[in-house]
């Protein structure tokens, strides 16, 4: 399910609670209501809002954690992309292969980061050849003839080694996010909050006009969590402006 979608339940969740604590406190004994009994209400309310702040506040931390080490992760992969593909020049043309499986593998992982869903079914993170290994397979079957290109090639073979460490770290961390059980615990927590602000609140156009707005500022927090744990999909996604530059630099060799 998408960020916006689960945003958007959690919206549904806590106005709808909200509303049923204002159905419900019309159809109870007043005595169920008295001052005393309040008290009792805004105490257990502080431990659980107390609990949920808490928890989003610290979602909220790393969520936006993952997302600048995602960015900082891809600069960083372009740049080494732009330096092997340089040193493969410095090599000289027999390096041409390598540099144009180098430029496939650059427009595979555009794809694969910020393709349409019909596009992305098409590449399988698995496959060897949608990675950096053929590259570094055309690199291995290099025969230097000079002691400057032994060292360009063990250089080129080095920072591959590096871009292949970044592509399966990245395969393998595509599916985390939250937990679910996390998630559905942190929204009853806050379902439970506006239950009892309905309870205490009044049935008139002001008291929900603010029960709308505040559930909706309470699900715009979960959705900035959910979206940006996930920083290639969603709304907030990491730019792939650094990586069409690169590509660029690389055609154009």
């Amino acid at each position: 399910m998408s960020s916006i979608a689960l945003g958007t339940l959690v919206f549904i969740c806590l106005f709808g609670a909200s509303l049923i604590g204002i159905l419900v406190r019309n159809r109870l004994p007043a005595h169920h209501l008295d001052a005393e009994s309040k008290d009792v209400i805004r105490l257990s309310t502080a431990v659980v809002g107390t609990l949920s702040a808490l928890a989003l506040g610290l979602l909220i931390a790393s969520a936006n954690t993952v997302y600048n080490t995602a960015e900082a992760e891809l600069r960083t992969s372009v740049a080494r992309l732009l330096l092997l593909d340089r040193v493969m020049a410095q090599y000289g043309p027999e390096t041409a292969d390598a540099r144009s499986r180098l430029h496939r593998l650059v427009e595979n992982r555009l794809v694969q980061g910020w393709g349409t869903a019909a596009e992305q079914a098409g590449i399988e993170p698995y496959d060897e050849n949608q990675g950096i290994e053929p590259v570094q397979g055309e690199l291995r079957n290099l025969v230097p003839a000079t002691e400057p290109q032994r060292l360009l090639q063990a250089r080129a073979l080095e920072v591959s080694g590096l871009l292949a460490e970044a592509h399966w770290m990245l395969v393998e961390s595509s599916s985390e996010g939250l937990p679910t059980a996390f998630l559905v615990i942190l929204v009853f927590w806050l379902a439970w909050l506006f239950l009892t602000f309905g309870l205490q609140a009044p049935a008139n156009p002001t008291v929900i006009g603010v029960m709308l707005v505040c559930s909706l500022s309470v699900a715009a927090g979960v959705f900035l969590v959910i979206d940006m744990a996930h920083p290639y999909l969603g709304v907030i996604h990491v730019s792939d402006g650094p990586l069409r530059a690169a590509l660029g630099h690389i055609a154009s060799r």
